[in-house]
């Protein structure tokens, strides 16, 4: 809630910005609002997993798919994410989100983000998301077709980011997955 007027905004925004391929990096100008911080004044740890969700709209608005996203009646959930900080993003500086995709495997789309400012990498982290229908998952071919093709081949999941996956999961929806933790 606390990002839904910039998210109405950028979702006005991007449309004027240059048209993108799904395939090109986006690169989105920010400063840092009152909002974004917390008690030692930087831009709190969560937020700039919120704040890379406006990344990821900026390049699925300019490259035109979130409008086909929209039209297939297809929503994008987040799976799993994680992030490293290197410095903190201070109350008004300016910085930029810098979003692109790194590659799919059979049950996700892999983003990777970095916070920039002047250059240097603040923040990155690597998001694996999913296209889901009224039906279920949307699959990969689904996708490749709303896409115009097959990802371009130098794609390439690094392979540390499978063992990630793998690793991090939680059992499906459709299996049990109970707390166990002693108290």
């Amino acid at each position: 809630m606390h990002l839904l007027f910039r998210t109405l905004w950028l979702l006005l925004a991007s449309r004027r910005r240059s048209k993108l391929s799904i395939w090109d990096s986006s690169s989105l100008p920010l400063r840092v609002q009152l909002t974004d911080i917390d008690i030692a004044m930087h831009v709190n740890n969560g937020m700039y997993l919120s704040l890379m969700d406006l990344g990821r709209f900026d390049l699925m608005i300019r490259s035109g798919f979130w409008k086909l996203m929209r039209q297939k009646g297809w929503s994008p959930v987040v799976n799993a994410e994680t992030i490293t900080f290197r410095k903190s993003l201070q109350l008004g500086q300016r910085y930029t989100i810098e979003t692109r995709i790194l590659g799919f495997d059979e049950r996700a789309i892999f983003f990777e983000q970095h916070m920039v400012h002047r250059g240097e990498i603040y923040a990155r982290a690597y998001i694996a998301t999913r296209l889901l229908s009224s039906s279920g998952p949307v699959s990969n071919e689904e996708i490749f077709e709303a896409f115009g093709g097959l990802p371009p081949a130098d794609l390439v999941l690094p392979e540390w980011i499978h063992e990630w996956r793998l690793n991090t999961a939680l059992p499906s929806t459709k299996r049990p997955a109970p707390h166990g933790w002693v108290h």
